[in-house]
């Protein structure tokens, strides 16, 4: 399974109250967006991971801002299926690479991005996307790695989504717009299936 060919767009979650994990999880399936990705922000993220695991088979949820050892082996015990990092040291690689899950490992150059092609990963997160050169960095690097693609994430909004997936080398993107912040504290789920089934068509 390639993790960049699930939808087009990973919804990037900060969960501060483990209850909404679940009813979020299942807006999202029901708008179209199944990989959902929880980052490790907050105190209540593994708990989440935990729940959707459980609860919301038909989700595939994994970790994000994975950062050390330590988080690899928490975040798998709780039941993701993917985990995301924001960038890659060869500590948090050989994590990476022994967690028995699917990963994408966080590159931001050309050099970050030949060296885990070293290993013969192919598929890795491009962040901090806007930052970093957005649309127009990722189309120069499609022509020395034409074998490497990305989910761009960090910056990337319903308005710029659609020129990052027309890129041959963009899988999906991940976006953080899908689930805000006023809607999880009113438990307004609706309007983020709402928002989900927009993203799921943003694939041009």
């Amino acid at each position: 399974m390639s993790l960049l060919d699930l939808a087009p767009v990973v919804p990037v979650v900060v969960v501060d109250d483990a209850e909404t994990a679940v009813p979020l999880a299942r807006a999202l399936v029901t708008g179209g967006l199944p990989m959902i990705e929880i980052t490790l922000r907050t105190p209540a993220a593994l708990e989440a991971v935990r729940r959707v695991a459980a609860e919301v088979p038909e989700a595939v949820v994994g970790a994000g801002t994975v950062r050390t050892p330590d988080d690899v082996e928490a975040a798998v015990e709780a039941g993701a299926r993917f985990l995301v990092s924001p960038g890659t040291t060869p500590a948090l690689l050989a994590a990476l690479l022994g967690s028995g899950v699917l990963f994408l490992p966080g590159a931001a150059t050309a050099t970050e991005a030949m060296t885990l092609a070293e290993r013969g990963i192919k598929e890795m997160k491009f962040f901090p996307a806007e930052a970093a050169g957005g649309v127009a960095y990722l189309k120069s690097l499609g022509g020395p790695l034409p074998d490497v693609r990305f989910c761009p994430t960090g910056g990337v909004t319903p308005r710029n989504a659609p020129s990052y997936l027309a890129l041959p080398n963009v899988g999906c993107v991940g976006g953080s717009w899908l689930t805000p912040a006023d809607a999880l504290a009113s438990g307004d789920f609706g309007r983020i299936e709402k928002l989900a089934a927009e993203a799921a068509t943003l694939r041009p």
